[in-house]
């Protein structure tokens, strides 16, 4: 399935292809057009020319992971969403994005990457003094419910209500090291290492 890339002013600069489930080339997920002086995967954001608007009058940009989180996003009425690819954001994102918005909300894929990719991106946004907040998902949907597309597919208008829920990095580090409490030694020392001073 093929995407049109576009830059921040709306013109195709590349494209990129979403292999079908069960493809048997050896590529990823994803595949892009090769970069150029033009597309450069660093530097754009997928939807960021739709999203621009409703991120700067709002001040806060919903992150998601790759193209059909966004365009989900996007059907279910969260218009401040952009994406990244894959869990690959870079300080030149977050420069495009300090343009235009103060807040970041981060609601990645649910498993191990997605949740790494979270933290770093929450430290990446604190150096650049954004307000980073993370969409928590209840456990018994993050165990069924993956990603942004899932919450969509399977129950829409949950996703909005997930943002609007969107809880602080700290409370986001108490969810995910201290569900058995403070108790969790390790994982306390884990969750204080994360406290900015």
């Amino acid at each position: 399935i093929m995407f049109p890339l576009y830059n921040s002013f709306g013109k195709v600069i590349g494209f990129t292809g979403r292999v079908l489930p069960g493809a048997t080339a050896d590529v990823g997920k994803y595949v892009n057009s090769p970069e150029t002086p033009i597309f450069q995967k660093s530097k754009l954001l997928f939807g960021f020319h739709r999203s621009k608007n409703a991120v700067r009058e709002s001040k806060t940009a919903v992150l998601v992971e790759g193209q059909m989180d966004f365009l989900m996003a996007w059907q279910d009425g969260v218009t401040n969403a952009v994406a990244t690819s894959g869990t690959a954001l870079t300080n030149d994102h977050l420069q495009l994005l300090k343009r235009v918005a103060d807040t970041l909300i981060i609601a990645f894929d649910q498993d191990e990457a997605g949740q790494t990719a979270a933290e770093r991106t929450i430290d990446m946004a604190d150096a650049m003094d954004f307000g980073a907040k993370v969409m928590l998902q209840p456990d018994r949907v993050s165990a069924t419910w993956k990603d942004p597309a899932d919450v969509v597919k399977n129950q829409p208008g949950k996703l909005r209500e997930l943002i609007a829920q969107a809880q602080p990095a700290m409370h986001y580090y108490f969810h995910r090291y201290l569900k058995d409490g403070p108790g969790d030694k390790p994982a306390l020392r884990i969750v204080l290492s994360k406290i900015k001073l």
